[in-house]
């Protein structure tokens, strides 16, 4: 996982920290958003080949499948802001730094939310397929 390297000095003021937290913060989403993205391409691997059949509820592919569309459209508008900040140096007064922030908080509850529903997901597949195969005897 890349990370920034984006130092917070002493003479920072409070709002150029602030951006600096959000800039690793919003990095973080990003990287965590393509392991998802991964992550979800193996489920739904699983769920097409080995469990297919031992699933009494056929939806979960599509629940999946819809995930993963909703994950991508998440991590596009994420990239697209990361983007868009690149603008902040130019911020000269408070009302801009603002609006970042603002935004910011925005896609916080955004990324959270999604984060939310996608383990509810998660839990739910596992909840499903417990029990339904065990490991081989060579294990």
């Amino acid at each position: 996982m890349e990370t920034l390297n984006i130092d917070i000095f002493d003479h920072d003021t409070s709002i150029d920290v602030t951006h600096k937290i959000n800039t690793m913060e919003l990095d973080n989403w990003i990287n965590h958003l393509k392991y998802i993205k991964k992550e979800l391409n193996n489920l739904i691997g699983i769920c097409n080949k080995g469990l297919k059949n031992n699933l009494e509820d056929h939806d979960i592919v599509e629940r999946f499948d819809k995930k993963q569309t909703e994950n991508e459209t998440l991590l596009k508008a994420l990239l697209k802001y990361a983007n868009s900040r690149m603008d902040i140096a130019e911020c000269e007064d408070t009302q801009c730094d603002m609006i970042y922030i603002a935004e910011h908080e925005s896609y916080r509850r955004s990324y959270l939310y999604h984060l939310d529903k996608y383990r509810r997901l998660k839990d739910a597949f596992f909840n499903k397929v417990h029990g339904k195969f065990s490991l081989s005897k060579n294990d």
